[in-house]
């Protein structure tokens, strides 16, 4: 059953330098994280429009095979040494949740 990791930033980045680290790591990681990981980006960080509420500043949403993959990619070394930076950089929400 495919699982999906939706991590959404509900405030301003605070720190572009770091945001931009984080960024950098996880494209340097990319190949990695598809061959051991299954990942396959779905969303990150496209226009979007609110329905209800208020609009969050940026959505990621990553789908995984399974809900174990996901958890094994959030755990993994090279997620792990960029996960600081996204943290310096902004605040954000994540989850993961299984699909159809």
């Amino acid at each position: 059953m495919p699982a999906y990791m939706i991590a959404t930033r509900i405030g301003p980045v605070r720190d572009a330098a770091a945001l931009a680290e984080y960024s950098r790591l996880n494209r340097e990681n990319a190949a990695i994280f598809q061959a051991q990981y299954s990942v396959k980006p779905l969303v990150v960080y496209g226009a979007l429009e609110a329905a209800e509420g208020p609009a969050p500043d940026g959505i990621v949403i990553l789908q995984f095979p399974t809900m174990a993959d996901a958890k094994a990619w959030y755990d993994s070394p090279g997620y792990q040494k960029a996960l600081p930076h996204r943290q310096r950089a902004a605040d954000y929400s994540m989850v993961f949740v299984e699909g159809l």
